[in-house]
Protein backbone atom coordinates (compact mmCIF):
# COMPACT_ATOMS: atom_id res chain seq x y z
CA UNK A 1 0.00 0.00 0.00
CA UNK A 2 1.56 3.32 -1.01
CA UNK A 3 2.14 5.91 1.65
CA UNK A 4 -0.26 8.77 1.15
CA UNK A 5 1.33 12.15 1.40
CA UNK A 6 -0.42 14.45 3.84
CA UNK A 7 -1.39 17.75 2.33
CA UNK A 8 -2.44 21.03 3.85
CA UNK A 9 -5.94 20.31 2.55
CA UNK A 10 -6.03 17.27 4.88
CA UNK A 11 -5.92 19.54 7.91
CA UNK A 12 -9.21 20.38 9.60
CA UNK A 13 -10.81 23.62 8.49
CA UNK A 14 -10.17 26.80 10.45
CA UNK A 15 -12.99 27.64 12.84
CA UNK A 16 -15.32 30.54 12.04
CA UNK A 17 -13.98 34.00 12.79
CA UNK A 18 -16.51 34.54 15.61
CA UNK A 19 -15.25 31.37 17.32
CA UNK A 20 -11.64 32.50 16.98
CA UNK A 21 -12.47 35.96 18.31
CA UNK A 22 -14.41 34.68 21.33
CA UNK A 23 -11.79 32.00 22.05
CA UNK A 24 -9.05 34.61 22.05
CA UNK A 25 -11.15 36.95 24.17
CA UNK A 26 -11.80 34.16 26.69
CA UNK A 27 -8.10 33.39 27.02
CA UNK A 28 -7.34 37.09 27.37
CA UNK A 29 -9.91 37.53 30.13
CA UNK A 30 -8.92 34.40 32.09
CA UNK A 31 -5.20 35.18 32.07
CA UNK A 32 -5.82 38.90 32.72
CA UNK A 33 -7.92 38.06 35.79
CA UNK A 34 -5.28 35.72 37.20
CA UNK A 35 -2.57 38.28 36.46
CA UNK A 36 -4.54 41.10 38.08
CA UNK A 37 -5.25 38.94 41.14
CA UNK A 38 -1.51 38.26 41.40
CA UNK A 39 -0.85 41.99 41.57
CA UNK A 40 -3.58 42.92 44.04
CA UNK A 41 -3.09 39.95 46.36
CA UNK A 42 0.70 39.77 46.07
CA UNK A 43 0.23 36.01 45.72
CA UNK A 44 1.14 34.32 42.44
CA UNK A 45 -1.96 33.26 40.53
CA UNK A 46 -0.26 32.66 37.18
CA UNK A 47 1.59 29.60 35.98
CA UNK A 48 2.55 28.61 32.46
CA UNK A 49 0.22 25.59 32.15
CA UNK A 50 -2.75 27.94 32.53
CA UNK A 51 -1.99 29.31 29.06
CA UNK A 52 -2.31 25.80 27.68
CA UNK A 53 -5.47 25.24 29.73
CA UNK A 54 -6.96 28.30 28.04
CA UNK A 55 -6.17 26.85 24.62
CA UNK A 56 -8.24 23.81 25.52
CA UNK A 57 -11.04 25.55 27.44
CA UNK A 58 -11.64 28.19 24.77
CA UNK A 59 -10.20 26.66 21.58
CA UNK A 60 -11.62 23.13 21.85
CA UNK A 61 -14.29 23.40 24.56
CA UNK A 62 -15.98 20.14 23.51
CA UNK A 63 -12.86 18.12 24.34
CA UNK A 64 -12.95 15.94 27.46
CA UNK A 65 -9.62 17.59 28.37
CA UNK A 66 -11.39 20.99 28.45
CA UNK A 67 -14.15 20.08 30.88
CA UNK A 68 -14.14 21.52 34.44
CA UNK A 69 -13.49 18.10 35.97
CA UNK A 70 -10.31 17.77 33.91
CA UNK A 71 -9.11 21.35 34.32
CA UNK A 72 -9.55 21.58 38.09
CA UNK A 73 -9.01 17.94 38.95
CA UNK A 74 -6.04 17.47 36.64
CA UNK A 75 -4.24 20.54 37.94
CA UNK A 76 -4.92 19.62 41.58
CA UNK A 77 -3.86 15.98 41.21
CA UNK A 78 -0.70 16.70 39.24
CA UNK A 79 0.35 19.47 41.61
CA UNK A 80 -0.31 17.35 44.70
CA UNK A 81 1.78 14.55 43.23
CA UNK A 82 4.61 16.99 42.50
CA UNK A 83 4.46 18.29 46.08
CA UNK A 84 4.60 14.78 47.55
CA UNK A 85 7.39 13.67 45.24
CA UNK A 86 9.61 16.69 45.90
CA UNK A 87 9.10 16.25 49.64
CA UNK A 88 9.97 12.56 49.56
CA UNK A 89 12.62 12.41 46.84
CA UNK A 90 13.82 15.92 46.03
CA UNK A 91 13.84 17.35 42.53
CA UNK A 92 16.20 15.03 40.68
CA UNK A 93 15.57 14.28 37.03
CA UNK A 94 14.43 10.80 37.96
CA UNK A 95 11.99 12.05 40.61
CA UNK A 96 10.62 14.51 38.04
CA UNK A 97 10.12 11.71 35.52
CA UNK A 98 8.31 9.55 38.08
CA UNK A 99 6.16 12.49 39.19
CA UNK A 100 4.93 13.22 35.66
CA UNK A 101 4.32 9.51 35.01
CA UNK A 102 2.43 9.11 38.27
CA UNK A 103 0.41 12.27 37.62
CA UNK A 104 -0.63 10.94 34.20
CA UNK A 105 -1.60 7.56 35.65
CA UNK A 106 -3.66 9.05 38.47
CA UNK A 107 -5.36 11.52 36.11
CA UNK A 108 -6.28 8.60 33.84
CA UNK A 109 -7.67 6.54 36.74
CA UNK A 110 -9.68 9.50 38.09
CA UNK A 111 -10.85 10.57 34.61
CA UNK A 112 -9.29 14.01 35.04
CA UNK A 113 -6.74 13.97 32.21
CA UNK A 114 -5.72 17.52 31.40
CA UNK A 115 -2.58 17.73 29.26
CA UNK A 116 -1.39 21.12 30.58
CA UNK A 117 -1.42 19.73 34.13
CA UNK A 118 1.32 17.32 33.12
CA UNK A 119 3.76 20.20 33.54
CA UNK A 120 2.68 20.98 37.10
CA UNK A 121 4.90 18.40 38.86
CA UNK A 122 7.92 19.81 37.03
CA UNK A 123 7.07 23.36 38.06
CA UNK A 124 6.43 22.38 41.67
CA UNK A 125 9.61 20.35 41.89
CA UNK A 126 11.87 22.88 40.19
CA UNK A 127 10.56 25.70 42.39
CA UNK A 128 10.31 23.62 45.58
CA UNK A 129 6.86 25.15 45.85
CA UNK A 130 5.10 25.24 49.21
CA UNK A 131 1.92 23.26 49.88
CA UNK A 132 -0.01 26.54 49.60
CA UNK A 133 0.76 26.41 45.85
CA UNK A 134 -2.07 23.87 45.65
CA UNK A 135 -4.57 26.60 46.60
CA UNK A 136 -2.95 29.55 44.87
CA UNK A 137 -2.29 29.52 42.01
CA UNK A 138 -3.54 26.01 41.20
CA UNK A 139 -7.07 25.79 42.59
CA UNK A 140 -7.85 29.49 42.34
CA UNK A 141 -6.47 29.86 38.84
CA UNK A 142 -8.19 26.70 37.61
CA UNK A 143 -11.51 27.99 38.90
CA UNK A 144 -10.98 31.35 37.17
CA UNK A 145 -10.37 29.56 33.87
CA UNK A 146 -13.43 27.31 34.29
CA UNK A 147 -15.71 30.20 35.26
CA UNK A 148 -14.48 32.33 32.36
CA UNK A 149 -14.88 29.38 29.96
CA UNK A 150 -18.41 28.85 31.24
CA UNK A 151 -19.33 32.48 30.55
CA UNK A 152 -17.55 32.91 27.21
CA UNK A 153 -18.41 29.53 25.69
CA UNK A 154 -22.08 29.93 26.59
CA UNK A 155 -22.12 33.42 25.04
CA UNK A 156 -20.94 31.78 21.83
CA UNK A 157 -23.48 28.97 22.02
CA UNK A 158 -25.99 28.82 24.90
CA UNK A 159 -25.78 25.76 27.17
CA UNK A 160 -22.81 24.39 25.26
CA UNK A 161 -20.23 24.33 28.08
CA UNK A 162 -19.50 22.33 30.01
CA UNK A 163 -20.64 18.94 28.84
CA UNK A 164 -20.32 17.81 32.46
CA UNK A 165 -19.04 19.36 35.69
CA UNK A 166 -17.91 16.35 37.71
Amino acid sequence: MPIRRLLVSDAPPAPPFKFVLLSSLGALIAIAITGWLSVVSEIPWLMAPFGASCVLAFGVPDSPLAQPRAIVGGHLIATAIGLVMVTLFGASWLACAFAVALALGVMQITRTVHAPAGGNPLIVMAAHAPVSYLVSPVLAGSLVIVFTAWVVNNLRSPRSYPHYWI
